[in-house]
């Protein structure tokens, strides 16, 4: 069966391109956020290696590495205001090319600060804190110029497709390098080690600030955002006014709330199946691995199918998602269960991203895609030290599995709540391209 092929009605004015221009504004609108997803302090390829420190050098529980988490990631539950400052503030006047040049500088300089301090806990602490909320700013404007890019022209599903590519590619590199870099940690000269972490995190920084002074002007152009109201607090309303935006992010609360999906899955691995650093790390790239494929399908599914059954296809199979680890009992097979599992999430993944897209004010792009990335945390972190407690006291792992399927079944009614002018049509195609 084939969708209709108009576009979202939420996006009838929208103008759509001819294949050849998508791909390249697809490809423009993921570079800044593959390097982001690289390099970001609570993403793994900085992430893993630090979580093993904690748990091997500090000796950390899993509960007391879930409350740094919880922390550290105070910035990221306010994700929505760097969007909104993106959304109402141009640096210098260069609208996001500035937001990249300049808060790419300024986490590079962070990085710099950590590298010279010792590893310690405070230094960690306060460290972790300063470079996530500086590269709010960052993503920030990465987000909303994607985000502007896919409502402009009616590819919300093709963007993110894009976006969550540019999330799992390096995701699924960095959990293979961040085991690397976690052995090293626990070789030698600690402070080296970290040193060499940070110092990668810097330059990374550094080449997005370089592509914000670099990439094209009409890239910006097309990811331009004008406010919409005079006053921030007229645009606030705006957006509270917006009832598709409630279910949207009610889901992202939901889908992200997985108590086996963090914390409690690593000391898992490590400590019930005794998987080496290695093989922990090895888990993660196959899972995030395996959203890969999906990923792309869903880019092509969203030219032919309308979101209301993407949507629905995807949530179903993200209930059972965790489901297969409760049956494996070897570190080797346990690598290989990752792959099932990211296949099983991947068309809800994007498909809410679709979802938020879509839902978003015009002119609020920067806030509704950060405010997404808040409830993200907000609700993965709570997950996450829920997941340490059913870990350490109530029940251990399997425990937390059967609360994480538990809780992603709840989407399904959700559903039913978001309006249909969102999820009605599919991503529009230039005339030349439409199917007969």
């Amino acid at each position: 069966m084939t969708a209709q092929v108009e576009a979202p009605p939420v996006l009838a004015d929208a103008q759509p391109l001819p294949a050849g221009e998508r791909l390249v504004l697809l490809g423009f609108s993921g570079v800044p956020l593959t390097l982001f997803n690289f390099a970001a302090p609570y993403l793994p390829l900085i992430a893993v290696p630090l979580l093993f420190f904690f748990k091997n050098r500090l000796h950390m529980t899993a509960s007391q590495t879930a409350m740094f988490a919880l922390i550290t990631s105070i910035p990221l539950y306010l994700g929505f205001v760097f969007g909104f400052i993106r959304d109402r503030w141009s640096p210098f006047g260069l609208g996001d090319r500035g937001h990249l040049m300049v808060f790419g500088l300024i986490t590079a300089a962070l990085y710099l600060g950590l590298a010279i301090l010792p590893p310690t806990y405070p230094v960690l602490l306060v460290g972790g804190l300063l470079v996530t909320a500086a590269i709010q700013f960052v993503y920030g404007a990465a987000n909303g110029l994607a985000s502007t890019i896919g409502r402009r022209h009616a590819m919300t599903g093709q963007m993110s497709t894009a976006m969550n590519l540019a999330s799992a590619l390096p995701t699924a590199t960095a959990f293979l390098l961040g085991g690397v870099l976690s052995s090293a940690l626990e070789r030698g000269d600690a402070s080296h080690a970290a040193r060499t972490l940070f110092l990668t995190g810097a330059a990374l920084m550094i080449a997005i600030a370089a592509f914000g002074a670099v990439a094209p002007r009409w890239m910006f152009e097309e990811g331009r955002s004008e406010p919409q109201t005079r006053t921030p607090v007229a645009d606030l309303a705006r957006l509270a006014r917006s009832w598709p935006v409630y279910p949207a992010l009610v889901i992202q609360l939901m889908w992200q709330f997985g108590p086996a999906a963090g914390s409690a899955l690593q000391y898992h691995l490590s400590g019930d199946l005794h998987a080496t650093d290695a093989q922990v790390g090895a888990f993660f790239a196959v899972f995030y691995g395996g959203f890969i494929p999906v990923y792309v399908l869903y880019g092509f599914l969203a030219q032919r199918f309308s979101l209301t059954v993407l949507m629905w296809v995807g949530a179903i199979l993200a209930v059972p998602q965790m489901a297969p680890l409760l049956f494996i009992k070897d570190p080797g097979l346990a690598v290989w269960a990752g792959l099932p599992m990211g296949i099983l999430g991947g068309i809800g993944q994007v498909a809410f991203m679709d979802l938020a897209m879509r839902a978003c004010p015009k002119g609020l792009e920067g806030t509704m895609m950060m405010l997404l990335w808040s409830c993200y945390w907000i609700s993965y972190r709570l997950g996450d030290l829920w997941g340490g407690d059913l870990y350490d006291h109530h029940g251990g792992f399997t425990v937390a599995i059967w609360a994480t399927i538990g809780v992603y079944a709840l989407i399904l009614p959700i559903l039913l709540l978001v309006p249909r002018r969102i999820t009605d049509g599919v991503d529009a195609h230039a005339p030349s391209e439409r199917p007969a």
